[in-house]
């Protein structure tokens, strides 16, 4: 059985290494985008000289060959799903049995004039990464349009390189879409702190061209003028699934899957961010565009392509980042807002750059999730809890079981119960006594 894979990322190779562990099937991966698979989240760290490119493999190029895992760069333009045949666009024909596709994602755009100016671009693939140090040479000040983690990771890496950075963020403070006010409010002063000029409240009205077809500057909403020879969108992604478009696939967003990642097309399958779950569970998003759910799923669909149905479980959410200097993770179903049902408690440090977060349910007490800034959590540990549904104050009580950091562990823990039992002293009494076993 031939089984091809377009795509690359993290779920396509994922679901490439699991079905040569179950079996002999001839398997052929296809990119367009590089030879070989990298770790996108690493791009980063090539342009601020931290590692080389080839450094963000995670396998040698013998890898492939010897677990005959066959590659080809290529762009697959379209599919004839009926003759299960793919179309490259350099007049390749590639048969299959079994298709996967696992495309990922590609930067959504702003839609307006001047879009296509030299300077303005999205950071998303190897070829953005390699156009991005073409644009940046003799930069002085650039603008990033858009927050979220991508938006400071840019951020970063042109502080890194003394360009002035301004952001311009529809909200009231960095990312306050998906992080509650306190969370947002901290993470702005950070950035402040790191001589990058967050404008709150503003979103980009108009690119301006030197004449020469470069970006001089922009005109916020609002007005203001703002000089700079290097513009960076990063407003999200969307699924990379234009190809697909106009064939007998049911696409929405994405290209719609069941929860055996199967679409409407027998042999026929997609993970990763192009994908779309046509009856998502309750609070999850019917896209996920993580690199550890693009893992899961191709470990699950390798499974049932090997014979050994599966469904895709992606359990208790999770993801990890950083601010600058400050270390994000977030476990369960957080949002901006508690929902109606939850308690929400709120801890931060005097320093301002560590913070803590609960939510819970107000009947119960059952944990719902997390959210760590500046302070490391065991994963293991978050994962538990809130899969038992664990009662809130045992959990603050015994909250030194996942976190890492051994200086937090000394000094802050206490402080964190204190000031919880002092809101909710009801969740004292789960305690068999008030002299807590990590306070001595």
């Amino acid at each position: 059985m031939k089984i091809v894979i377009i795509g690359n990322g993290i779920g396509g190779i994922t679901a490439a290494r699991n079905i040569r562990k179950q079996s002999d099937h001839e398997i052929l991966v296809i990119s367009a985008e590089s030879d070989y698979f990298f770790s996108r989240t690493a791009l980063m760290y090539v342009y601020m000289g931290q590692m080389k490119f080839e450094h963000t493999q995670p396998y040698e190029n013998w890898f492939w060959e010897k677990n005959r895992i066959s590659l080809l760069n290529a762009y697959v333009k379209s599919v004839d799903f009926e003759k299960q045949t793919l179309h490259t666009a350099n007049g390749q024909k590639i048969s299959y049995d079994k298709l996967i596709i696992a495309t990922g994602s590609v930067p959504k755009k702003i839609g307006l004039s001047g879009e296509g100016l030299k300077g303005v671009q999205s950071l998303y693939s190897k070829q953005d990464l390699e156009l991005l140090e073409q644009n940046s040479g003799d930069v002085k000040e650039a603008v990033i349009v858009g927050g979220g983690l991508i938006g400071i990771e840019l951020a970063e890496m042109l502080r890194s390189r003394n360009i002035k950075v301004s952001i311009l963020s529809r909200e009231n403070a960095y990312w306050n879409s998906v992080l509650p006010q306190e969370e947002a409010q901290m993470i702005s002063r950070h950035i402040a702190e790191h001589h990058i000029n967050l404008i709150a409240n503003t979103e980009l009205g108009k690119i301006l061209d030197d004449g020469s077809g470069s970006v001089k500057g922009i005109i916020t909403k609002k007005g203001a003028e703002i000089p700079c020879q290097l513009l960076l969108i990063s407003i999200g992604v969307q699924p990379n699934i234009n190809f697909l478009k106009n064939s007998a696939l049911a696409i929405n967003k994405g290209v719609l899957v069941n929860e055996f990642l199967e679409t409407n097309i027998t042999n026929v399958y997609a993970l990763g961010d192009c994908a779309e779950f046509e009856n998502p569970k309750l609070l999850h998003p019917p896209i996920e565009q993580l690199w550890y759910t693009a893992q899961m799923q191709g470990e699950a669909l390798a499974n049932t392509i090997c014979g050994h149905r599966q469904t895709y479980r992606r359990g208790v959410w999770f993801n990890s980042a950083k601010f600058l200097d400050i270390e994000y993770q977030t476990y369960g179903c957080m949002f901006k807002q508690p929902l109606a049902d939850e308690e929400t408690f709120y801890w931060e440090h005097s320093s301002g750059r560590k913070a803590f977060r609960a939510n819970f349910e107000k009947e119960s007490g059952a944990l719902r999730g997390f959210n760590f800034l500046g302070i490391r959590f065991n994963h293991p540990v978050a994962n538990r809890w809130i899969s038992e549904k664990r009662n809130i104050g045992l959990c603050i009580a015994e909250l030194k079981k996942g976190v890492f950091d051994a200086e937090f562990s000394k000094q802050h823990h206490r402080k964190i119960a204190d000031e919880f039992f002092r809101q909710f002293p009801a969740y004292a009494k789960t305690q068999k006594t008030n002299k807590l076993k990590f306070w001595m």
